[in-house]
């Protein structure tokens, strides 16, 4: 039944533009009852046919009630044209920040070389029978502790956990949970602000409004231990905030009068922010003083979109507007880049997203990276050395062709067989795939929006997703528990 109560919110949600369009409040007031209502009848056990019945029903009255609904009318805002990567830090299965000793310092496990350990995997992979496992006994064993729940019951939703509504009517394109928290979350919106909201203790609210940015904000990134938000807007600025007070404690120029559409912090050094601008221009910003690190600086192809730093930081993807992937080495003493690869995914079209992570799942170490190009398609790349270069290994189908569109790895690594990404998508739609299954790898598919969806999140226990829309809407889903 969840499918088909979805499926009746999806047509209410992209309807809910033309309903009291001067109040935008009560569109979302309209939609978020809509949610409520639609799970207490769903499980009231009616007949398949009868919801189905209902659905064609809702849809028709909706048409001769407002008129017919194309794709295109439903996608109210305009292409946002910044973006950036997933921050969530995805460290070795060994590394544990509460177990490092010093805050904000942490040991890399990720000595190996890339190479060697991406052929070892495959040589694995490809030698063992359809269906079956790396034979590890500790991935044996943790999934014995989780019992025989599949991936598509353990990311099952029950529905609407809240919907935050302040940046309606502006694009809110990046969005991101605290690192290591349950219930702090943060977005950036075109509105030239940002939010920071917190979800427990109930009800919801919105804990400090960041104000500064004298033109839409196009990304932001938290530090290691969430006391500082770094923030990039068109304006030209890097802004540094105190994320308790919503204070700006330093705002830095970009000396090239460009507009900032990227950030990332560098992992195991916090005081170095990456920063990508319209010039087509990386550079390392040291964020105490406000300046640039001496040799942190690169060109690009084109317009700079996405960044995502390996766990230990010591290699950094940069993607652009002309289809391109950048591998830079870092050097973690002095803070210069070195460019190693380049990779043409598709000429013409921009890397919205980039996301990386050292282990798919439990059953091996398998460097990857999770790519939206504006090809209509997820990405998942391999890393096959310790320069960053880059191997096709899957592709899904989603709508992006133009937006800021972004993915996630899961946080968490399953104990179960698979593992799973999440992606917005065009069509106004959260995906959820398994990257390990060849046939039918959708998971799950969350309908609520009413317009594209541009970033998702996980909370650090994945007991809670958010997305944010085209529209200015930020949904708070939460997951089913067993």
């Amino acid at each position: 039944m969840a499918a088909v109560w979805q499926q009746v919110l999806a047509v209410d949600a992209r309807y809910n533009a033309y309903r009291t369009p001067t109040y935008p409040q009560f569109r979302t007031q309209y939609i978020r009852r809509r949610s409520q209502l639609l799970r207490e009848n769903a499980k009231c056990g009616f007949e398949p046919g009868l919801r189905r019945q209902y659905l064609r029903l809702r849809s028709q009255l909706l048409a001769l009630r407002y008129g017919p609904l194309s794709e295109q009318s439903s996608f109210r805002a305009s292409s946002v044209r910044s973006s950036r990567t997933t921050l969530d830090r995805m460290e070795d299965f060994e590394e544990d920040p509460r177990a490092q000793g010093a805050r904000g310092h942490r040991r890399s496990v990720s000595r190996g070389s890339y190479q060697l350990q991406a052929q070892m995997n495959r040589a694995a992979y490809d030698e063992r029978p359809p269906g079956s496992l790396v034979p590890t006994s500790v991935a044996e064993a943790s999934r014995a502790m989780a019992g025989d729940t599949t991936l598509s019951e353990n990311y099952a939703f029950a529905g609407m956990h809240h919907i935050f509504d302040q940046h309606v009517d502006k694009a809110v394109p990046r969005l991101q949970f605290a690192n290591d928290d349950k219930h702090l979350l943060a977005c950036c919106s075109l509105d030239g602000t940002l939010s920071i909201m917190t979800l427990s203790p109930p009800p919801p609210t919105v804990k400090v409004t960041l104000r500064g940015h004298a033109g839409p904000v196009t990304d932001f990134a938290w530090s290691l231990s969430n006391d500082i938000i770094v923030s990039t807007s068109q304006d030209g600025t890097l802004r540094i905030w105190n994320t308790e007070d919503g204070r700006c404690i330093r705002e830095v120029v970009d000396p090239e009068s460009s507009e900032l559409l990227c950030c990332t912090f560098q992992p195991m050094n916090n005081n170095l922010t990456v920063v990508g601008n319209s010039k087509h221009l990386l550079q390392v910003v040291n964020i105490s003083t406000g300046k640039k690190v001496k040799g942190g600086s690169s060109k690009l192809t084109g317009r700079v979109l996405s960044l995502s730093f390996d766990a230990p930081g010591r290699i950094l993807w940069a993607g652009d507007d002309r289809g391109s992937i950048f591998s830079f080495l870092f050097d973690m003493a002095t803070g210069k880049l070195t460019k190693a690869k380049r990779l043409v995914v598709s000429e013409g079209s921009s890397i919205s997203s980039i996301s990386a992570r050292s282990w798919i799942s439990r059953e091996a170490r398998d460097p990857s990276l999770l790519v939206n190009a504006c090809v209509n398609k997820l990405l998942l790349y391999r890393v096959v050395d310790n320069e960053g270069t880059l191997q096709l290994k899957r592709s899904f189908p989603i709508q992006h062709g133009s937006q800021p569109t972004h993915s996630i790895f899961c946080p968490l690594m399953s104990f179960r067989q698979g593992a799973c990404v999440v992606t917005g998508s065009e069509d106004a739609c959260v995906y959820f795939f398994d990257v390990e299954r060849n046939t039918k790898a959708i998971v799950n598919k969350l309908q609520g929006h009413s317009g594209p969806v541009l970033d998702v999140s996980f909370n650090c226990d994945e007991s809670l997703l958010a997305s944010a829309d085209a529209t200015g809407m930020v949904i708070i889903w939460r997951r089913e528990q067993k």
